[in-house]
């Protein structure tokens, strides 16, 4: 009896993430045209750990079951523990809440697995889908991997959620309900949900870093070279950094930048991968 009601709980929350509608309100938060990009905590972690350029191509994940969404993501939040301190059970949990183990629609289309809205200042590609509203506005990401920074940079940048890295990344129940208590969610069951799937799938092993492990970000090169890109006309310092993956404060910082002003023609210094020879 038992193990048939935690059958049919976990494939209610998997349905909670593929449904239309959301409790969460993590993408209501991002109208302030992304502020947290002038954190610059933020903004040093990022350039610490840069993530990989994708290009534009769109990177298609099928995922059939919970397990192969943790084998397939649990090495990413586990960089992403390491570069932020969000514990890798903690953003495991939220991404199989959200995304319904990646196979809701919206994971699917647009490799969102957190929710994030589009809101004014967003200027990368997005998808229309049915939440909260008929036709709401969503990020889409080329890579998961994008997804996972954005959340990221979420917590670790907005003071509401400041408390939460007082707590060890081994305790993930008071980082669960922590979320709650910062108002993350509006669902009062949302920390239960949470807890409940890091146990299930005994996600917490990932909280504690195995050294024969691979991490992404350490194994992501931090070698650049310097190239130049020439202010088109629709540019501006959001999209231009979203190209190279680097943030805007540093964009502006390369450039010697007091105004995030451009004009058409002008020339910028960005950062490249270097190539190995």
């Amino acid at each position: 009896m038992i193990k048939k009601i935690s059958v049919l709980l976990i494939l209610g929350l998997v349905l909670i993430g593929c449904g239309t509608k959301k409790r969460a309100t993590y993408g209501k938060e991002l109208s302030t045209s992304h502020k947290r990009h002038s954190n610059t905590t933020v903004d040093k972690k990022n350039e610490e750990h840069p993530l990989p350029d994708y290009g534009k191509k769109f990177v298609k994940f099928n995922i059939s079951s919970v397990d192969e969404y943790i084998s397939t993501f649990s090495e990413l939040a586990q960089s992403e523990m390491e570069a932020y301190g969000i514990p890798a059970s903690i953003t495991l949990a939220q991404g199989i809440l959200e995304s319904g183990a990646g196979r809701g629609s919206l994971a699917r289309k647009t490799n969102n697995h957190f929710g994030i809205k589009c809101h004014k200042g967003w200027y990368g590609e997005y998808e229309l889908h049915d939440d909260d509203e008929k036709g709401e506005c969503f990020r889409k990401y080329v890579h998961p991997m994008l997804s996972y920074r954005d959340h990221s940079e979420f917590l670790a940048s907005r003071a509401r959620y400041a408390f939460l890295f007082d707590y060890r990344k081994t305790d993930y129940k008071k980082w669960a309900k922590g979320l709650r208590t910062a108002g993350y969610a509006t669902d009062k069951k949302y920390p239960q949900k949470l807890i409940f799937l890091i146990e299930k799938y005994q996600l917490y092993k990932y909280d504690k870093k195995n050294g024969k492990e691979k991490n992404i970000a350490q194994t992501t090169t931090k070698s650049y070279d310097f190239g130049t890109h020439i202010v088109e006309k629709g540019d501006t310092l959001y999209s231009i950094s979203g190209k190279y993956f680097i943030s805007v404060p540093e964009l502006m910082k390369l450039n010697k930048m007091e105004s995030s002003l451009l004009s058409i023609g002008q020339e910028l210094i960005i950062k490249t991968k270097k190539v190995k020879k």
